[in-house]
């Protein structure tokens, strides 16, 4: 069964990802994650994303866009990217989550996969 893993990080996270001295550690943490993901034959997809500051929301109202800079949620944790894994069940996903340099500091959300329509 396939799991999307999304995972959430706080600001503070982040800002390591610019720091000098934080940024060798912690790309190396996701670095070695997704390594030991893909080494286990398990990886779907997966991607990292920019942050929070650079994404862009979009809704619709009336037929006309009403864009936003930035991300709408006002929350402690913003997405930072998301890994699909083909497992045998939940408990397996779980595992894996639990393993995410992001677990302690932010959180990580685990839900299956629609099977692809008839």
């Amino acid at each position: 069964m396939q799991y999307m893993m999304t995972f959430n990080e706080p600001q503070s996270e982040f800002a390591k990802r610019e720091s000098a001295e934080e940024a060798g550690p912690y790309w190396g943490a996701w670095t070695a994650y997704m390594g030991s993901i893909a080494e286990a034959g398990i990886m779907v997809s997966a991607a990292g994303l920019q942050a929070p500051h650079t994404a862009s929301t979009l809704r619709v109202k009336g037929g006309q866009r009403d864009i936003h800079d930035g991300p709408f949620a006002d929350t402690k944790e913003q997405l930072g990217g998301f890994c699909v894994i083909e497992v045998d069940g939940l408990d397996a996903a779980l595992d894996w989550a639990a393993k995410a340099p992001c677990a302690e500091a932010g959180s990580v959300e685990i839900r299956p996969v629609l099977p692809p329509p008839a």
